[in-house]
């Protein structure tokens, strides 16, 4: 069984790191547990109208009541919003039009993790089409909104897998398949192989996107959008339970005794979108993989002007060019 942790850090980070959300539009991916749910319950807490973008399902309708529940009288809704479907996304962004002229808040918080080798139905693979193609094709089609705010901010959620190898072409086509199939049982126990280089890869791509685009709104004299980015460090959340399922990893590895609460894990995308002191750039989370949400320096492959070519290319010929 999984060691049990508590919760350490959250009372701080919310009386010291967050301001007033009340007038403020939020709009969050992958809300239906884990970082994601909580960031959207401490937003609705503090005020903010808060748009919950999740796949239609039975977790998300029980999630829903749950989040109600929680935050009595919240301004919280739904919008159906399938990561792994670009025509639901490309729906979404559209409801998402037609109800708001402006959006505080963009947070790019859902994915999964080292899933088995399958392409989604637009042909790409289903961990980057989840984390990283359909959250550029929601952040360009939301930008005429975010543009709308006095300032606004869009957050994007990595974690450890950032660190390996640089990002390659490969991964962004539709090229399941050819992406190496799913690894051994030895391989998945011990966290590497094909499938979790993969998850590497959509991991890095969220780091890269963060300064890629902050490079591309300086270049546009855009100065009241921030970009920033967050990890969670380990934390106890469904991406665990989802990739044993399906032989990915042990959800009870010994590895997940160190692990942090949903809540503390959820700390540096709550920075990240809530911060009163947050700029273009900062990256929130556990300076290893538990501990408090610091302010953390970008490691040099997160600033590779390759990567961040490669991500922006990948990204535009999946889903169409990024304008400003």
């Amino acid at each position: 069984m999984t060691k049990k942790i508590g919760t350490l850090h959250l009372d701080k980070v919310i009386e010291n790191h967050t301001q007033d959300m009340a007038n403020k539009v939020v709009a969050i991916t992958g809300t239906t547990s884990g970082t994601g749910f909580v960031c959207a319950r401490e937003i609705a807490k503090l005020g903010g109208t808060v748009l919950l973008l999740n796949r239609e399902s039975e977790r998300s309708v029980a999630s829903f009541k749950r989040l109600k529940k929680e935050v009595p009288g919240g301004k919280l809704f739904t919008v159906s919003c399938d990561l792994q479907d670009f025509e639901s996304v490309r729906n979404a962004i559209a409801e998402i039009k037609s109800n708001y002229d402006v959006i505080d808040v963009l947070c790019n918080n859902a994915g999964v993790m080292a899933l088995k080798e399958q392409a989604t139905k637009d042909g790409y693979d289903i961990q980057m089409q989840t984390n990283c193609l359909s959250h550029f094709l929601l952040t360009k089609g939301l930008f005429p909104l975010l543009k709308n705010s006095r300032e606004s901010r869009i957050v994007n959620h990595s974690s450890m897998a950032r660190l390996g190898a640089p990002l390659e072409m490969k991964y962004f086509g539709k090229n399941s398949g050819d992406l190496g199939g799913d690894g051994t049982d030895e391989e998945n126990s011990s966290f590497s192989g094909p499938r979790w280089q993969r998850y590497h890869q959509t991991k890095l791509a969220n780091c890269v996107f963060t300064y890629g685009l902050k490079q591309k709104l300086a270049q546009h004299n855009i100065t009241h959008i921030k970009v920033l980015l967050a990890h969670p460090g380990l934390a106890l959340t469904n991406l665990r339970f989802t990739t044993a399922d399906n032989g990915g990893m042990d959800a009870d590895s010994p590895i997940m005794g160190n692990a942090q609460t949903a809540e503390d894990g959820a700390l540096g995308i709550i920075r990240a979108c809530m911060d009163k002191d947050a700029e273009s750039g900062h990256f929130y989370g556990p300076k290893e993989w538990a501990g408090f949400p610091e302010l953390l320096p970008p490691e040099d492959v997160l600033l590779d002007p390759q990567n961040i070519q490669i991500n922006w290319e990948g990204c535009e010929a999946a889903v169409g060019r990024f304008t400003f």
